[in-house]
């Protein structure tokens, strides 16, 4: 199968492949067509997937179909973090290319007033996330009643960041007759209570189990302590092939911490979290992008988002709390037919964590063996570089 079975409009089959996208990936092949006839979706898909472009293609072809010679807000889409809101509103770009129709992002961390004029010009769509949408909403600078068809991306997250509420609050607001697109890589009781009360008689979709990571993904666990954990990440990442590297921390705090350790030792890496600006956060995932900065200390909600290619390593320097979020995280590798490597630190403290993790995948995660202990020679220090945040416009032509 490819995109042109899929019922695309020409200008959209010319923007993919210009892209280099050639076949739809299960999520897209279920999700597109229903949601071309207008049904409401639920789709299980976890990061990696290609569900932005199940649901952004669909969009893109109603809006040219309706869309006049003035914007009016007709497709709203809810992110839970900034970045996952960024990377949404720049597939909109990349695969409206070819059309006329407006659309523009607006999260916090950043000045309002740019987002403000960006609204008062006139937008077909809107990607927000929920705190900020209800701050422009209550502020008179958006309505929601001429929205035609509305997606909520990554609602488990949603759940977990507590903003189940204000998404409530959101839907309120939106017109009884539209179209509703809910994604989730989990499908816990408290998104399929959501589900029932914002879509009617949905066709549900699903990529994968959400409990299956990639085959082409080499994991493997060292039995280590708290102590050790910085020498053995540090001689993890002397390893040649270790070429662009994700390492997720429990804690804001402890990612800053591994950030400034590594510094120390030479390696160039950023830390993003939640108490990061929304500029440092920009410019981290820049570098870490463009491989200035090989290596990205992040926690589980900052890393919403986060899609970069050519990631070589996930290492969990700290276990997570949730099986499911284990798979998330190292879905970040191994992406379009690459091969990965998911390595985990797992002190006597984490032990539970990782039974929890191995019941959910079915099978024992291969040990590494032994603490290495510290390098055998240590790390020259170098000058950390100096950079210099690139701009970016806030209004984009789909």
């Amino acid at each position: 199968m490819d995109f042109s079975d899929l019922k695309l409009a020409p200008p959209l089959l010319r923007a993919l492949a210009l892209a280099g996208y050639k076949e739809p990936t299960p999520i897209q092949q279920q999700a597109i067509v229903p949601a071309l006839d207008g049904r409401d979706v639920l789709g299980c898909a976890q990061t990696g997937t290609g569900k932005t472009a199940a649901f952004a293609l669909p969009i893109l072809q109603h809006l040219d179909r309706v869309a006049g010679r003035t914007p009016r807000l007709r497709a709203l889409v809810l992110a839970p973090t900034r970045e996952l809101a960024a990377q949404i509103s720049e597939s909109f770009s990349i695969y409206g290319k070819h059309l006329h129709i407006y659309h523009t992002v607006v999260f916090g961390g950043v000045s309002d007033r740019p987002q403000i004029a960006e609204l008062g010009r006139g937008v077909d769509l809107l990607v927000a996330t929920p705190g900020r949408l209800l701050d422009l909403m209550n502020r008179g600078h958006v309505r929601l009643d001429g929205v035609e068809v509305f997606v909520l991306d990554e609602a488990d997250r949603m759940l977990d960041m507590g903003f189940i509420h204000d998404v409530r609050r959101i839907a309120k607001e939106l017109p009884s007759k539209r179209q509703t697109l809910l994604f989730s890589a989990t499908m816990p009781p408290a998104i399929e209570q959501l589900a029932r009360r914002l879509l009617s008689e949905p066709v549900r979709v699903a990529a994968t189990p959400s409990a299956t990571p990639a085959d082409n993904i080499d994991q493997g666990v060292f039995l280590t302590n708290k102590q050790q954990k910085p020498s053995l990440l540090l001689e993890v990442l002397r390893r040649p092939e270790c070429q662009r590297v994700l390492v997720f921390s429990r804690t804001k705090h402890g990612a800053d911490r591994v950030a400034r350790q590594l510094a120390r030792q030479g390696i160039f890496a950023s830390a993003i979290h939640g108490n990061k600006s929304q500029g440092a956060r920009t410019r981290a995932l820049e570098r870490f992008r463009s491989g200035s900065v090989p290596v990205l200390v992040a926690t589980d909600i900052a890393a919403r988002g986060v899609d970069v290619e050519g990631i070589t390593h996930v290492i969990n320097y700290d276990l997570p709390n949730e099986p499911d979020t284990y798979v998330h995280r190292i879905g970040r590798t191994a992406r379009a037919g690459a091969t990965g490597k998911a390595i985990s630190f797992c002190g006597p403290e984490e032990y539970a964590n990782l039974s929890g993790i191995e019941r959910l995948l079915g099978t024992r995660i291969a040990r590494c063996g032994e603490d290495p202990g510290p390098p055998a020679e240590p790390l020259r220090q170098r000058r950390p570089r100096s950079f210099r945040p690139s701009g970016r416009r806030s209004r984009a032509r789909a």
